[in-house]
């Protein structure tokens, strides 16, 4: 199968106006094939182009960040009207962050329900061993879920560059800079090979430095 590279998957976003991991999915898909991926959003209905022939693209800009000698790749669209440089300024911080944390989501309504599901059932059967009331161990749970948002869900993680904001914090305090409110509106992360070898704190601490750069 062809290596689907991030530049594929930005010139097919492009042209379709279509989310990234839907461009990235189409893309695999097609096995690399760019105009079967167009044809395969546009099936899906995931190809906004073709809805208003003077649709305007919405503005904004894509922060890139690229680790380990091209071996971790990150493309995150940041959408705004204010200024492009400093939304791509604020876009490669989070590329930069998402190289270090591998969010599995930028939202939890966007986790995959079976994962979603998985955990709440464990947490369920931890807060049963506890012997309290059905009311406090749905609470427990709750808080739990919570908590695992906080660790996979892009916009509710402590930010790397400063763990003191969460990313979403993080953009809002960027909207100074921008002069506009500003919103993530997808990520995408490629890796190759079987993984760092460097223990997850420690990457992160990496990135961060490089990050106040």
């Amino acid at each position: 199968m062809a290596e689907i590279t991030a530049e594929m998957v930005q010139k097919l976003r492009e042209k379709t106006q279509a989310g990234m991991m839907a461009c990235k999915k189409a893309l695999t898909e097609a096995a690399g094939d760019f105009e079967k991926a167009v044809e395969i959003l546009r099936k899906a209905g995931e190809a906004k182009f073709e809805k208003s022939q003077s649709r305007v693209a919405a503005e904004g800009a894509v922060g890139a960040y690229i680790h380990m000698g091209g071996k971790i790749g990150v493309l995150v669209a940041v959408e705004t009207s204010g200024n492009a440089e400093a939304a791509q300024a604020i876009g490669r911080q989070v590329a930069m962050h998402v190289a270090a944390t591998t969010p599995l989501a930028l939202t939890p309504e966007e986790l995959d329900p079976a994962v979603v599901q998985r955990e709440r059932d464990i947490f369920a059967e931890q807060a049963r061993a506890s012997g309290k009331p059905d009311a406090i161990i749905e609470k427990m749970v709750e808080g739990r879920l919570r908590k695992f948002y906080e660790e996979v869900v892009l916009l509710k993680q402590a930010f790397v560059v400063n763990p003191d904001l969460t990313v979403e914090k993080a953009l809002k305090e960027a909207e100074k800079e921008i002069g506009a409110p500003a919103k993530i509106t997808g990520f995408l992360r490629f890796a190759l090979g079987e993984g760092i070898e460097k223990g997850p704190n420690d990457f992160a601490a990496e990135v961060a430095a490089a990050a106040r750069k």
